[in-house]
């Protein structure tokens, strides 16, 4: 489920997008699954165009364990355009190539 709140004003371009905006990699593995690869491409385009502003922007201005909502929400972003990085260039389609059944599932968040 995506957050309510904006992302900061300097990323307002980025809002149509906010139903990726997930916290977590489950989350954002079963919404690219969810998702067309038209919807993906979207994504992709205006989020990888984008990327290294969102870099420069977060990498200036807050630690990574103290960034504000807006922040986090935009980061999350990121992390979903990342997401569909490899279906979009590699795969061409949501699933990873000739996994069957396969599934993966993370019981916790990486730590920093």
């Amino acid at each position: 489920m995506s957050e309510t709140s904006s992302l900061p004003a300097e990323f307002a371009d980025l809002e149509r997008f906010s139903e990726w905006i997930l916290a977590t990699e489950p989350e954002r593995y079963a919404k690219r699954l969810a998702s067309s690869m038209d919807e993906m491409q979207d994504l992709y385009d205006v989020g990888m165009e984008r990327l290294e502003d969102v870099m420069v922007y977060l990498d200036a201005r807050f630690p990574l364990h103290d960034m504000p909502d807006d922040a986090k929400r935009l980061m999350h972003l990121m992390q979903s355009v990342v997401m569909v990085s490899f279906p979009i260039e590699v795969w061409k389609q949501p699933r990873v190539l000739d996994s069957g059944a396969a599934w993966v599932e993370i019981t916790r968040e990486p730590v920093v």
